[in-house]
């Protein structure tokens, strides 16, 4: 993981303002990164926050697959999702599929703003890491 890191910023409908405000007090340390977002997040990162956001389709539209993707690919390093705990999420089975790539990835991800906090503000986030690949060889010849 080089010190510019590939981050992705999601978040619910009700999460959106609460990415929004977190990005705008990050928006210096945030603009040394390349970023991505799902569809309307991503537009109002762009929009509200002035940051430079390469965007995906809304994550009921699939952007949450291809967010998947760009993981598989080994395309993303952090992902900062503020998801709703409190609402049904119609996408919900895309939502968990991203959350297990990410885990099988070992993709750092912060899902509230003290995670985003603590995230950001390690001496991690801005200098090359090398994190732990999973080893998941006994796995992919298993016999059901």
């Amino acid at each position: 993981m080089e010190a510019r890191k590939r981050i992705a910023l999601v978040a619910h409908d009700e999460m959106k303002p609460k990415l929004i405000a977190w990005a705008s007090t990050h928006q210096e340390t945030l603009k040394k990164h390349e970023l991505y977002g799902t569809g309307t997040t991503g537009g109002l990162l762009i929009s509200e926050v002035g940051l430079d956001v390469i965007r995906f389709k809304s994550g009921p539209l699939g952007g949450d697959l291809e967010m998947g993707n760009l993981i598989v690919n080994d395309g993303l390093d952090i992902m900062i999702f503020f998801w709703d705990p409190m609402t049904a999420q119609p996408h919900d089975v895309d939502v968990k599929a991203l959350l297990r790539i990410s885990a099988v990835h070992n993709i750092p991800i912060a899902c509230n703003e003290a995670s985003a906090d603590f995230f950001i503000t390690s001496h991690l986030f801005n200098t090359p890491y090398n994190p732990a690949l999973p080893d998941y060889t006994q796995h992919i010849n298993r016999r059901p």
